[in-house]
């Protein structure tokens, strides 16, 4: 028996785990959410040990469809960025800053002072949220901590230091060293300028190792189960999409519209990402900071679960009654929408109703998605839609409609998680293959009433 594959995916708000089994069925899946912490204004942070009982609970849930199979492997997908402090043995000396943080908006200056050739060779955008400058404001801010940590390590490697006590913990993969702006991407390797601007010893970054290495055996409830390095969640699920291909929108938390293929150059803060894949080449990324998160809010707001709001949104006309909704509570990455933005509701009357502004918000987080495919410039052909925000059918045809490109959505509750399992496939030797299907494409129609919407969405 070849056994079963775990996939796990750290992500910003819930950790979500996967049962595969080699011919690609998903055989089980559990599921923990958790907060993120804010202590002040513009900090975003977890502590790690959270991330592990998060762990614990999913394995309790998947445990009973585990009975009398062999696990082969654990492979583990984590959101990007951010800065997790640890020391020589893995544990963690702080909260983890994550992707969202901003409070080392005024370090990105030290990386817009970089000579021009070395800035360029980061070709990326300069986000306050990467592991660079969230490092120059621990050098500022924080300095004896950051002068205890023995490295600084992604999402994903601080929760595998906590499943392999006994390994080295100072490791990450490609694709998520690339995006920390302290990666060269034309050379392929850690910047040795980036690190100066954030005020570190290069010996504080980790070694860099294929995704697919197993980096030990860790010993959980179902046994004794080789654990791969990871990779990052965006670029595990263009590898869940498999031969699927052509441009992909990831809707999570934030959104992703991804490129599979680009040739890593020179760019000097450009508004497009260019990452490493989990594996082999490279990958164009416009992102979006708001997408789920923002609906996440409106529901709050309303006083609306999540499966009430898209169905509102859906019963309401195109267009919103007026209404328009810019989904940038925390602002963006730039590109799309800058740091400063924030989020609003704008063109309401006395006519405006509840259900107008759901639409409002539904449609104003797919116009953004649109601003970001727009971004790319990608030439013609199908949409592959994956994550939990393109659930809702009201959602995947707006996305038809708003973009004019037929959608098919991967039905997947995480593309990431079942790319980390196909990635500890890989590194174990098992043989295992993509099953997941897209479903059937929604179709573009032209609305009049939601082309104005986009109009004015545009307009601001």
């Amino acid at each position: 028996m070849s056994g079963v594959l775990l996939g796990v995916d750290l992500g910003t708000s819930g950790l979500k785990l996967v049962v595969l089994d080699p011919g690609g069925v998903v055989l089980a899946e559990g599921e923990s959410a958790y907060a993120v912490e804010t202590p002040r204004p513009g900090w975003a942070q977890t502590d790690p040990a959270v991330w592990r009982r998060a762990l614990d609970d999913a394995l309790a849930r998947v445990t009973p469809a585990l009975a009398g199979r062999r696990v082969a492997g654990l492979g583990l997908s984590g959101q990007m960025h951010g800065a997790v402090l640890v020391d020589d043995r893995g544990r963690p000396l702080a909260p983890a800053a994550l992707w969202p943080d901003t409070r080392a908006a005024a370090q990105v200056a030290r990386w817009r002072a970089l000579p021009p050739a070395d800035r360029a060779a980061l070709a990326n955008p300069l986000v306050a949220g990467m592991t660079g400058p969230l490092l120059a404001w621990f050098a500022e801010h924080e300095p004896a901590l950051l002068a205890r940590a023995a490295a600084v390590l992604l999402p994903k490697d601080a929760l595998r230091a906590a499943l392999l006590p006994g390994a080295d913990p100072r490791v990450t993969d490609r694709s998520d060293a690339s995006a920390t702006l302290l990666w060269d991407v034309v050379v392929d390797r850690w910047s040795p300028a980036a690190a100066a601007a954030a005020g570190v010893d290069p010996g504080v970054l980790p070694a860099v190792a294929d995704g697919d290495r197993v980096a030990g055996t860790a010993r959980l409830p179902v046994g004794e189960v080789p654990v791969v390095v990871g990779a990052a969640d965006t670029p595990l699920a263009l590898l869940a999409a498999g031969p699927a291909g052509g441009l992909q929108v990831n809707l999570g938390t934030g959104a992703q519209v991804l490129q599979p293929a680009r040739a890593p150059a020179p760019a000097d803060d450009p508004p497009v990402h260019c990452y490493a894949r989990a594996d082999a080449g490279w990958y164009g990324m416009a992102a979006l900071q708001n997408a789920g998160s923002a609906w996440d809010w409106v529901g709050r707001v309303l006083g609306l679960p999540a499966a009430e709001l898209f169905e509102l949104a859906a019963a309401a006309p195109a267009g919103a009654g007026g209404a328009v909704f810019r989904p940038f509570l925390t602002g963006e990455r730039g590109g799309v929408a800058g740091p400063g933005e924030r989020g609003r509701w704008s063109g309401l009357s006395a006519g405006t109703t509840r259900a107008d502004l759901v639409r409002a918000a539904v449609e104003g987080v797919v116009f953004a998605v649109a601003a970001a495919v727009d971004l790319l410039d990608p030439g013609p052909g199908e949409v592959l839609l994956t994550g939990g925000g393109g659930r809702p059918a009201v959602v995947r045809q707006l996305l038809a409609d708003v973009l004019g490109r037929p959608v098919r959505h991967l039905p997947l509750r995480s593309a990431s998680a079942v790319g980390a399992a196909l990635l500890a496939a890989s590194g174990t030797g098992v043989e295992a293959r993509h099953a997941a299907v897209p479903g059937p494409a929604r179709q573009p129609r032209a609305d009049p009433a939601l082309r104005d919407a986009a109009e004015r969405w545009r307009a601001g």
